[in-house]
């Protein structure tokens, strides 16, 4: 940054020779450089060689922009003092016979002096293999080369640390950094084009990390605009909406999950997802603050991965994080990139993956962020046929420009490789899917073949899913669909979206709708409780109970169900058996594993003092006891995906409303899930079994240590060879009322 400091007054030297200022400038390009209006200001200011008629040696003219100055003049780092005479629009010129060499700039202005180093005396910081990959829409490390970077630059006489600038912004006839370092005034701090590709860079020498700035552009129209950086790592605490100069310290000590990670089949292993609002489950809290509350809490939950809602940087938090102006900043609400790290870092090391909401598919309207960045419409398509969602207020990307798919690609490989999370979960893909989605006729444009598929916006998400597992074996690609597009989590290899997995939706749908009834009606809609067994292997599946099914009164799970307190609890419990038993790995919002009874809202905690109630409280410890069963038992979770992992005892008894499946996994080693959703038990009841022999009660949701009433099977039952529904062997149950329970062979 420059050095001030109290001009010393100096013995008069009598009439001193005008400075040699070097080749002549047009005055207009003078002009525009003045104003920081020109496209390549280094062209003109910094050091430039030049030949001299009749002289040899090297010649080099340096030039700078310091308006209102009363003297300029470069200190050289060899010691020589090279005056700048003023040659218009308040840029100053000097020329001598030397060659290039480091300096720095001394300028005059009254009894004051400011003496800085000089942003165009350096090389560009970005390189022009990168300058061709972002052209070619291919640089899959994005972050690393846009945006701004604190670093050490090399120009003539050796390394200087300052930040280096770079921004894509094709439309803009200029571009500059703004912000409090230079007082929010650009002109002194233009960008200079790199060319075809659209990019503008500049190295601004000594400017530290935690910089606020943003980009200012120079419209089509002849307008300034003021941008945050889209490739920002950091930005200010909302309302505010700069960006920060951000670098990184954290030394990750999650190599072991790592390299397990890298070697990992997502398909064949236990997931039970804990779904989380950071700003609401414990309100106040940042990323350091939760690590270790977080971690012991899934703990004793047993889950294997925490999802967190979005955490990209988004101005109105009751978006809930779905509305993104800055993709690669860690929102600053709860801490910087490297306290998410630190979070993220201590969970790997707890044995627990991280999964993050992405939102590839709209960006909001906000004139600093991304919305007619340069001016006009980039990041968006700009037939609001195609780049609108109206009834979102949002915009929508254009899919069909190769670099804003790199964007949004390079985006998710910097979660998954920059922050090490372990998988994205996709938000809001049928509205990318189809071309009118929540759209009138007439509001949408069919595609080249006149139908309603997005085809770019498939091309897009094919290009994400295949890169992101290219380049980290082992993570999860996760699509919130909600339509029965096929191939969803087909590989892109035979035209599917190639997603790891999928939410069942439909699922969710169809059992919400079956646990709300009362049980004296369930019998009439057994088919919503059996109908997903007839697709479960038609995808991979995420079952989800997620935040969307507890908000906008519809109210919490536990008040979803009917009865009374306890019923509700207890519906609640065989609810949870029947869906981790259930083909799929499963999702569950916060707040739901303790029975929340007020609906979720983004602006207040969870109602942490119902754990003071101990049925609530036992409520938490079946989660926790259901988690810890399904992890240890491999038919539960081998063939999730396989329909040779299941096979059907009992589908049909929707007058006891009661089913009954088995579960296998490779060494066909099964489990047995009879759930009894009625509101009275059912004794003797006799189910088909595939071999004789004890069969242990391994789970029971009636338990009396979970709040039920304690009806069972005294630990198990005997099964004999009689034959049963097609089945060698049989058994009889006591089937507790509203409640699940869970047998594996053996004593």
């Amino acid at each position: 940054m420059p050095d001030r400091k109290p001009r010393e007054r100096k013995p008069d030297r009598g009439p001193q020779r005008m400075p040699r200022t070097g080749p002549q400038v047009h005055g207009d390009v003078l002009a525009a450089v003045a104003g920081g209006r020109h496209s390549d200001p280094h062209s003109v200011l910094g050091q430039h060689g030049f030949d001299v008629a009749g002289t040899p040696g090297a010649h080099t003219v340096i030039r700078a922009r310091r308006p209102l100055a009363d003297a300029v003049e470069a200190l050289l780092d060899d010691g020589r003092i090279v005056p700048l005479g003023h040659i218009g629009y308040g840029v100053w010129a000097g020329a001598g016979d030397f060659g290039p060499t480091g300096y720095r700039v001394r300028a005059r202005y009254g009894d004051d002096e400011w003496t800085s180093d000089d942003p165009y005396r350096f090389a560009p910081t970005i390189g022009d293999l990168d300058l061709h990959l972002i052209g070619e829409g291919r640089h899959e490390e994005l972050w690393h080369v846009l945006g701004a970077h604190h670093r050490e630059h090399w120009g003539a006489g050796g390394g200087v640390r300052g930040t280096g600038f770079t921004v894509w912004a094709p439309h803009a006839r200029a571009a500059r950094v703004v912000g409090e370092f230079n007082r929010w005034d650009g002109a002194g701090h233009a960008m200079r084009s790199m060319g075809g590709t659209g990019v503008w860079e500049l190295f601004v020498p000594d400017l530290p990390p935690g910089t606020i700035y943003k980009f200012e552009l120079l419209t089509g129209s002849g307008d300034w605009v003021m941008k945050a950086d889209p490739m920002a790592r950091q930005a200010e605490v909302a309302p505010a909406t700069a960006s920060v100069v951000s670098t990184s310290s954290h030394a990750w000590g999650d190599d072991e999950w790592m390299s397990r990670r890298a070697h990992a089949n997502a398909h064949e292993l236990p997931m039970s997802i804990y779904e989380l609002h950071l700003g609401s489950w414990r309100p106040g809290r940042g990323y350091r603050d939760i690590a270790d509350e977080l971690i012991e809490y899934l703990d004793w939950l047993g889950y294997t991965h925490v999802e967190f809602m979005p955490l990209a940087e988004h101005p109105f938090g009751g978006s809930w994080g779905y509305q993104v102006t800055g993709y690669f900043a860690v929102t600053s609400r709860f801490g910087s990139p490297d306290d998410l790290k630190h979070l993220i870092d201590r969970l790997h090391r707890a044995g627990i993956g991280v999964i993050m909401d992405w939102v590839p598919g709209h960006f909001p309207k906000d004139d600093w962020a991304l919305a007619r960045f340069d001016g006009e419409p980039l990041y968006e398509h700009p037939d609001p046929r195609r780049g609108e969602q109206k009834g979102w207020g949002t915009l929508v990307f254009d899919y069909g420009n190769p670099r804003v798919r790199n964007f949004l690609v390079a985006n998710a490989l910097f979660w998954l490789e920059e922050m090490h999370v372990d998988g994205l979960r996709v938000d809001a893909v049928a509205s990318m899917l189809y071309l009118d989605y929540s759209r009138e006729d007439g509001e949408w444009l069919p595609n080249i073949h006149g139908g309603r598929e997005h085809l770019e916006a498939i091309g897009f998400l094919q290009e994400a899913t295949a890169t992101a597992y290219k380049r980290n074996p082992g993570i999860v690609m996760i699509a919130e669909e909600s339509t029965s597009w096929p191939g969803v989590t087909a590989p892109t290899s035979s035209g599917g979206l190639g997603f790891g997995f999928k939410w069942n939706m439909g699922w969710m749908h169809d059992t919400l709708q079956y646990i709300q009834k009362d049980p004296m009606y369930r019998s009439h809609h057994h088919h919503d409780l059996t109908f997903s067994f007839l697709y479960a292997f038609s995808e991979h599946f995420v079952l989800p109970i997620s935040h969307d099914e507890v908000v906008h009164g519809k109210g919490s799970l536990l008040r979803k169900m009917p009865g009374d307190h306890w019923q509700q609890l207890a519906n609640t419990r065989a609810y949870l058996a029947y869906m981790w038993a259930h083909p799929g790995k499963q999702l569950l919002f916060m707040g739901q594993e303790f029975g929340q009874l007020s609906e979720w809202s983004e602006e207040r905690g969870l109602d942490w003092w119902i754990l003071d109630q101990p049925s609530h409280r036992q409520l938490a410890e079946f989660v926790g006891a259901l988690n810890r069963t399904y992890r240890s038992i491999t038919a539960l979770w081998q063939l999730d995906d396989d329909a040779a992992g299941f096979e059907w005892v009992e589908g049909g008894a929707a007058a006891e409303n009661v089913v009954a499946f088995l579960r296998y996994d490779r060494e066909r080693r099964p489990l047995l899930c009879v759930v009894n959703f009625a509101g009275r038990p059912h004794d003797g009841f006799r189910l088909g079994l595939p071999s004789a022999g004890r069969w242990r009660e391994v789970l029971n949701s009636d338990a009396v240590e979970f709040g039920g009433s304690g009806v069972g099977n005294l630990g198990g039952i005997d099964a004999t060879d009689a034959p049963w529904a097609g089945r060698p062997a049989s058994g009889t149950f006591t089937l507790p009322p509203l409640a699940a329970v869970w047998f594996t062979p053996g004593g």
